[in-house]
Formats: structure tokens, C-alpha cells, sequence
């Protein structure tokens, strides 16, 4: 439902305190580069985002900022990109150790993927399928900052529009909701928290206030299923939509399946129990 361009901006020691950090951050040259440079434009998306609202220049000077080098690989390196066997694919993506925790997954989280299903008619297996898929159901939110992210793919040129666009919708969630933007955690492709929502996902259908809430979580993905299933008339258009790539809505309505298999055969192995 996660490499820095020039390395690490800000090298100093544990022992320094907070402004010295930010001293030396602000000295260093490679930043400079990086945010002056007029192949990069960083004036023309400060200027942008100004008009929105938004001001970031404390946000670059912030020591928790840093470039992320050759960001833009990571997605070339992508499993949906490289693989186009549905076995390897599984492989890659862990898909038989998320088999074997689903149930006990639905299990724990049974009440809300029922509120879920029942609200938003998207079954409770492939929400939890998606969230084991996205984040090994809540056990990886990601080791990057999706701020941190979108500038780095800025610095790139890689995916500028799309970059630009989503760190206006993550500055818009983060004012709304009060969030400190550094606080948060995502892939290398900016998705945030276990559903693995972008910005843009996350100010429309993200559903609560706390983006590491697994129940908000899961009322999300069902809310984001069900929109795109009543858009184009299918789940499987759907899942497409949440990862537009074959190989990950076959994982997903696969492992949904093999859930319900698991649920049938422990509902029967209860009854023959029972029933000694």
C-alpha cells in the first residue's frame, strides 16, 4: 500500500546541539548547489507554492532535511517494473509470509474490517490483502520522508509535475491535520503510513486524523476501493487504480482468496471439533 543525491546535507556529530546542527547544514555547499541551481528551478516551486499558501524556506533549512540521493532509480528498480512472472512477482514481494499472517491479521483486526466491509461493500479480505501487500500489515510504514522525497525527485527532474503536485497536497494535509511534515514516514515514492497513500490520496480519502491509526487505515483503503469500484464498475479496476500494474492485482485478489480458503477451513476444522 523506502539513498541521498549528494549524501547526507547534514554530517554533524550526536554531540552538536540543535543549532549548531542547523549552522553547519546551512554552510554546507552541496545544498547550496542543489537549491540555487537554475536547472532545478527550486525558485519557480517555492514561487508556486507560495501562491498556494505555502511557504518552505524553513523547511529546506530544517536539519531534518536531506536529499536523497539517485531517488529516481528506485523506481526503475521497482518489482511491478523489472518482473512480469506472477511467481517471481510473489516472490519478490513476500507474498507466502503475508499468506501465512492474514489470518491472524483479519483475526486481530476483525471488528473494523467488518465496520468496513459493511460500509463500504469491499471485502474485508482484500482490504487486509492490500495492507499486507503495501506494509506487512502495518509492520513496514517505510524508512524515508516523503517531503524529503518529493524534493529530492525535484532536484532530479525526475517526475517534476507530479513532485510539485504532491508536495502541495502534503503540505495541505499536514496544515490541516497539524502535523510536524518530518514526523512522517514513506516509501521512496512518497506513500505515506500502512495504506501507502500519496498526498493527494491521502486529503481525499484518507478517513480520521491519525495517519497511524491501523483502523483509520483500513476504513481508507476500503473508502478508496470503493470510490474507484463505483468509477469503473470493478474491483480488479479498482486494485488497479490503488497500483496500476497487473502482476499486483493478481497478487492481491490471489492472497484475498487464499485467505478466505484459510477462513473456510478453520470454520470447518472448529465444527468437526465441536462436534467430539
Amino acid at each position: 500500500m523506502k539513498s541521498r543525491l549528494f549524501g547526507l546535507l547534514f554530517g554533524a556529530s550526536l554531540i552538536l546541539n540543535q543549532d549548531e546542527i542547523k549552522a553547519q547544514s546551512d554552510k554546507n555547499p552541496q545544498k547550496e548547489i542543489i537549491l540555487n541551481s537554475k536547472e532545478n528551478n527550486f525558485d519557480l516551486l517555492k514561487d508556486y507554492l507560495e501562491k498556494k499558501g505555502f511557504k518552505i524556506d524553513s523547511l529546506l533549512k530544517d536539519p531534518r532535511f536531506e536529499i536523497y540521493e539517485s531517488i529516481s532509480e528506485r523506481f526503475k528498480k521497482a518489482p511491478e517494473i523489472k518482473i512480469n512472472n506472477l511467481e517471481q512477482y510473489k516472490e519478490r514481494i513476500g507474498y507466502f509470509k503475508k499468506k501465512d499472517k492474514i489470518q491472524e491479521f483479519i483475526g486481530n483486526n476483525l471488528e473494523k474490517l467488518l465496520e468496513a466491509e459493511k460500509n463500504y461493500k469491499i471485502e474485508k479480505e482484500v482490504i487486509a490483502s492490500i495492507l499486507g501487500i503495501e506494509s506487512d500489515f502495518g509492520k513496514a510504514a517505510g524508512k524515508y520522508n516523503p517531503f524529503n522525497v518529493y524534493i529530492s525527485l525535484y532536484s532530479e527532474n525526475y517526475k517534476k509535475e507530479f513532485s510539485k503536485t504532491q508536495l502541495e497536497e502534503l503540505l495541505r494535509f499536514c496544515k490541516r491535520n497539524n502535523l510536524d511534515i518530518f514526523e512522517l514516514k514513506s516509501s521512496y515514492a512518497g506513500a505515506i503510513s500502512y495504506a501507502q497513500f500519496i498526498p493527494s490520496s491521502l486529503n481525499r480519502w484518507f478517513i480520521g486524523k491519525e495517519v497511524y491509526s491501523m483502523e483509520n487505515n483500513i476504513l481508507s483503503v476500503a473508502n478508496y476501493l470503493s470510490y474507484f469500484k463505483k468509477r469503473t464498475g470493478s474491483l480488479e479496476k479498482a486494485v488497479y487504480s490503488y497500483n496500476p500494474s497487473k502482476l499486483y492485482v493478481q497478487a492481491v485478489l490471489d492472497l484475498a482468496k487464499d485467505a478466505k480458503k484459510l477462513e473456510k477451513f478453520e470454520k470447518i476444522k472448529g465444527n468437526q471439533e465441536d462436534k467430539k
